[in-house]
């Protein structure tokens, strides 16, 4: 199985059990308090699960790059030893790890920001201080102290982060470096400084250290690096000592999605390709690569040495071992949906991932325990994704678990997402759920609706409703017309939808059913992608973008908001953006501040912002929410059954997947 992907990877004075790096992603936990104990935990499990080598989130070099306030640094022997840990943990599992070092520059979130040129980012709010070349040299002696650390704290490398925006990129770019200095103006002095920092690196850690070097090799804004400069800046950090370069896409200020969903797998691996023949030392492809397949594809088909996944070890820390052992049906594959994860990083919040909620948790919410719980008889009440989890997880514990569902396939809500363009990565979640109730032994009953009565008579000891959720009707006159549809008719293709068409709710439901009804047939491919978001394949253009390719609307959709303020403002902040972006391009109109009167043959009645006015449409498209089925509580409690409401059934108000499958994996009995 996969033999190119398994095979190991010779760096000279080591060597890799295999090309699989789990790439960096801040999490967090790197700025524990007292000690990095669940930090350490978090590599140990992915470690244990057979990845060849795993790169940390950022680290800062010293104060000024540190990401946020008291963010995670290595200036000193007594905070490497606080990573001896960590390193520890890894090694007595058989893996490798590599500390990145990361100066976030103009992207620093505090007022002492620091950058090649006072130019301040469209993301931040802060106004970058203009580096003097003391700070600059200083700053260049701080990388290799950091490295020296990293050693001395026993990690097996480095990663210097040149890419995604972060200062060195900040130096390299004319976008963002306007001196007219040593440190700036053309190319050769622009490059000095990431050149200088590799120079200071190596000669501070020796020759047996592994450094690897990110390199934006597609930066994806206005005025950044040529295809050229690139190639040359790679060659010119080989020959500095890097033992690997890894690929960098797309600047966080970038208006081009690079990892959300909605990318197509393997969509950047071309960039990494370019490069093959122009440098001798290993290079690593990035960005939406999840499953092994892909991965072996791309290293079999010569675009990279190596494959870089960093969310896919989120969602099963088991990755590696289950494809190595032939069980890759059995991975729990990571959706892109970034809900749990970045969203919540962004939002200084406890990361996790909607599909494996013990991510970042190992010491909170640890795995099934080997020894099983006294086994009960337990019904789990619908096969959605909280019945799902929770019907896995109490047959993982050694438990009788019968799951029953009313419809004819598993999946509940996962159904209609699964259906919406870009979204497709829900199949696999439900391949993997199938899968594991094989694997568990639950007992799975399909076109069945579980009666209290049945319940009761069948004595099981327990029940789990997870029922889910039916759609909210709202009160509006006409609401029964034909014109009005649920969004599960819409997306499910149990209705017809018109050319012209009014969506009533702009939460996550109104714009995926916005965006299944302005998709062009052909959507799907990585050129399709390319053009929309005018990615530039030939590279003729700095930074890689072009303009996108004008779309034909498919259909007239216009979404509707009852409250004041942006549209959609409460979509996921690292996706949701993008969602707005790519339906505006597709005329979709986006209206707040709606009051809703009646819907009749002339369309739909409304006053926006004071102005009364009649939408004709074809079709009115209900998203107005959701409300928890729970109809079985009552008759089963007052019996005297034990029942646990997990879910939607539990709550619909805000309901997501991610608090669903949490729901089930907590589930006690």
């Amino acid at each position: 199985m996969y033999p190119h992907l398994f095979s190991p990877l010779d760096l000279g004075f080591t060597t890799l059990k295999n090309r699989m790096l789990m790439g960096s992603m801040h999490t967090g936990l790197e700025e524990e308090k007292g000690n990095l104990t669940r930090l350490a935990a978090y590599f140990a499990e992915r470690a244990k699960g057979g990845v060849g080598l795993m790169v940390t989130g950022g680290i800062a070099p010293n104060r000024q790059g540190w990401l946020m306030p008291f963010g995670a640094k290595m200036t000193s022997s007594a905070e490497a030893r606080k990573h001896q840990m960590v390193t520890t943990a890894v090694h007595e599992h058989g893996s490798k790890i590599c500390m990145q070092i990361l100066h976030a520059g103009r992207y620093a979130a505090h007022p002492f920001l620091i950058a090649p040129s006072a130019i301040q980012a469209p993301i931040s709010p802060f106004k970058p201080w203009k580096m003097s070349g003391r700070l600059i040299r200083a700053t260049i002696a701080d990388f290799a102290n950091a490295a020296a650390y990293a050693r001395e704290g026993g990690y097996d490398g480095i990663e210097i982060m040149g890419s995604e925006g972060y200062l060195i990129n900040q130096f390299i770019a004319p976008r963002t470096n306007q001196r007219d200095d040593e440190w700036g103006g053309d190319f050769e002095r622009r490059i000095r400084f990431p050149l200088e920092i590799m120079k200071a690196v190596r000669a501070k850690v020796g020759p047996d250290f592994i450094v690897i070097f990110r390199v934006s090799m597609l930066d994806l804004v206005e005025n950044g690096s040529t295809w050229e400069e690139v190639v040359a800046l790679a060659q010119a950090i080989e020959r500095a000592g890097a033992t690997m370069i890894n690929t960098g896409i797309g600047w966080h200020e970038a208006r081009v999605p690079t990892i959300a969903t909605l990318v197509p797998r393997g969509a950047y691996a071309w960039v990494t390709e370019r490069l093959m023949e122009a440098v001798n030392v290993p290079l690593i492809t990035s960005n939406r690569i999840n499953t092994p397949e892909k991965a072996e594809e791309i290293i079999a088909s010569g675009m990279a040495h190596m494959v870089s996944m960093a969310r896919p070890f989120l969602a099963d820390p088991y990755f590696a071992e289950k494809a190595r052992t032939g069980k890759s049906h059995l991975i729990n594959t990571c959706i892109g949906c970034n809900q749990a994860c970045l969203d919540h990083v962004f939002a200084r919040k406890e990361p996790s991932c909607l599909v494996n909620p013990r991510a970042c948790r190992e010491t909170i919410i640890p795995p099934v325990a080997q020894e099983k719980e006294t086994r009960k008889k337990i019904a789990v009440i619908g096969a959605g994704p909280a019945g799902l989890s929770a019907a896995t997880e109490l047959a993982g514990r050694g438990h009788e678990v019968h799951l029953f569902e009313s419809g004819s396939e598993i999946g509940g809500q996962f159904n209609i997402a699964k259906r919406i363009p870009g979204k497709e990565e829900f199949y696999e979640t439900l391949r993997y759920y199938q899968n594991l109730i094989r694997e568990t032994g639950v007992v799975l009953h399909l076109n069945t609706r579980a009666t209290a009565t049945a319940l009761i008579e069948q004595q099981f000891s327990d029940v789990v409703l997870a029922t889910g959720v039916v759609p909210r009707t709202p009160t509006i006159e006409g609401i029964n017309h034909p014109k009005a549809i649920s969004y599960i008719d819409a997306i499910l293709g149990n209705k017809p939808v018109g050319n012209k068409v009014a969506i009533i709710g702009a939460g996550g439901i109104g714009f995926d059913t916005a965006t299944l009804l302005t998709t062009p047939k052909e959507h799907g491919s990585i050129q399709e992608y390319q053009a929309e978001w005018g990615i530039d394949t030939t590279y003729t253009n700095r930074g890689g973008i072009i303009r996108p390719a004008k779309q034909t609307p498919v259909r007239q959709v216009v979404i509707l908001q009852r409250s004041k303020g942006k549209v959609g403002a409460k979509l996921g902040k690292t996706t949701g953006w993008a969602h707005r972006i790519a339906l505006k391009n597709r005329g979709v109109q986006m209206l707040d501040d709606v009051q809703y009167h009646k819907i009749d043959d002339l369309g739909l009645h409304v006053t926006i912002k004071g102005e009364a006015q009649v939408l004709e449409v074809d079709h009115v498209i209900i998203c107005a929410g959701q409300e928890s089925l729970r109809e079985l509580l009552e008759p089963l409690t007052s019996a005297g059954v034990r029942v646990q409401v997990i879910g939607g059934a539990k709550e619909a108000a805000e309901l997501d997947a991610k608090r669903a499958i949490e729901d089930g994996i907590l589930v006690n009995v």
